[in-house]
């Protein structure tokens, strides 16, 4: 084990180079001229091992040290020691960075790190597609280069970074940037994708407004009514117009009732129970009686159904779509229109269709139709009782069954509603006829 050099072992080193010189001296005489030679052999070893180590580490550079005598070797030995500490030093600090850098960029936001001034010099993935930045061709670029809004600009100049910032990027993109000191003389900035809360937060402020809309009207209809029945005696004709309004408006607040309900079933129900076998064919029986009774003669309403063609699915989210789109082909047609329902297998699937020869729908309506209380004849709507719910509803149900709803219409050519089911939901043919037997 090698120690450490110390003055002991120089001394002694020095001592080993006179030794000879002061025997021969007092041998042969011309003691000084002895010694003198003995100090440059001494120096002319020292300048050796110098060059050794000058060579070693300017232009051999290998792992291993150069080997070393006496008062050397425990210098070449710690040099070697030290280097061998750096090199795991640096092995651990590239770990670490490695490790930083993975752990950025699973993060679910944006990350960059600049210098004080606003130099960039790393991100992650994230911020390349979120920000559009180019790693690394962005390296050492000013950050307000890469994002130029006065907004953003000022942020970082005011140093006020207790609060985030909120942006509306050029890719139509909701931001909140947030920027923090992460080290000295360097700042980290975070930006999350806020686009889809802003949109959930407008959908709820819009859901809430149309609630209100939408109960306010046979809400001051009723007050109205009441207001007149306290202040003043009634006949009978205009009592008995006054409580049929009334029941009416209390009618068309259950239904909304009603379908907020149904809605709000469907939206937290988190999985469907795929296992349970749907006789589709029978619930459109019963819903070929209602939609006749419902129409009182005012259509002509056909039904092609396939009697055989059962699926798996929930049967209460099955019998809200297909009843709400038939229900609504009753509703908002003119009297006199032909109304088909047709439930059929094709190649992709088991498919339902509702048409009908109609006015039709324009097609700036048509991707809206599925929103919550939106309506293309808001008049028209209102006299039937349509909440602007019933689509919102089937889309949802549709959802929980890998299905879309397809509108097909143009104005004057009648409209098409269909959903196709896949096929791997159809009940096969071997076990609807055991249910039969059973």
């Amino acid at each position: 084990m090698l120690e450490r050099l110390s003055w002991k072992r120089l001394a002694l080193e020095l001592a080993l180079f006179c030794l000879p010189a002061l025997l021969l001296g007092l041998i042969f005489g011309y003691l000084s001229w002895w010694l003198l030679a003995a100090v440059l052999a001494a120096l002319m070893w020292n300048f050796y091992n110098q060059l050794k180590l000058s060579h070693w580490l300017w232009v051999d550079r290998s792992m291993t040290p150069p080997p070393g005598r006496w008062s050397w070797e425990p210098l070449f030995y710690g040099l070697y020691q030290m280097q061998q500490r750096n090199r795991r030093r640096r092995r651990e600090l590239a770990l670490l960075i490695k490790r930083f850098r993975s752990g950025a960029e699973s993060l679910p936001d944006a990350v960059v790190m600049t210098t004080e001034e606003g130099n960039i010099f790393w991100c992650n993935g994230l911020a390349q597609h979120l920000l559009g930045f180019r790693w690394p061709e962005d390296n050492g670029q000013h950050i307000l280069n890469l994002l130029r809004y006065p907004e953003f600009s000022s942020y970082l100049q005011q140093q006020e970074f207790s609060r985030p910032l909120t942006l509306q990027l050029n890719n139509e993109h909701y931001v909140e940037f947030r920027v923090m000191p992460y080290s000295e003389g360097q700042l980290l900035m975070v930006a999350r994708d806020v686009t889809q809360m802003r949109q959930l937060e407008g959908a709820r402020r819009n859901f809430f407004a149309n609630v209100s809309h939408e109960l306010r009207t046979p809400l001051t209809v009723l007050q109205g009514y009441l207001e007149m029945m306290s202040d003043q005696e009634m006949d009978g004709s205009l009592r008995s117009k006054a409580l049929s309004t009334m029941q009416e408006q209390t009618r068309r607040m259950d239904g909304l009732v009603k379908q907020l309900l149904t809605l709000s079933r469907i939206e937290a129900a988190p999985i469907v129970d795929m296992n349970e076998k749907v006789d589709v064919p029978l619930m459109l029986r019963v819903l070929q009686r209602e939609a006749q009774s419902l129409s009182g003669g005012n259509h002509q309403i056909t039904f092609r159904v396939n009697d055989g063609l059962k699926v798996f699915g929930n049967e209460d989210q099955l019998r809200s779509a297909v009843s709400n789109l038939v229900y609504n082909a009753v509703n908002h047609t003119p009297t006199g229109t032909h109304i088909e329902v047709s439930w059929q297998q094709t190649p992709h699937g088991a498919q339902f269709q509702v048409s009908d020869n109609g006015p039709g729908i324009a097609a700036e309506h048509i991707p809206r139709l599925t929103e919550r209380f939106y309506r293309v004849d808001k008049a028209r709507s209102r006299q039937t009782g349509g909440s602007g719910l019933g689509l919102a509803i089937v889309k949802h149900a549709l959802g929980h069954h890998d299905a879309r709803l397809e509108v097909l219409s143009e104005p004057g050519s009648g409209t098409r509603f269909i959903f196709t089911l896949p096929n791997r939901l159809i009940v096969p043919a071997a076990l609807s006829e055991n249910a039969l037997k059973h």
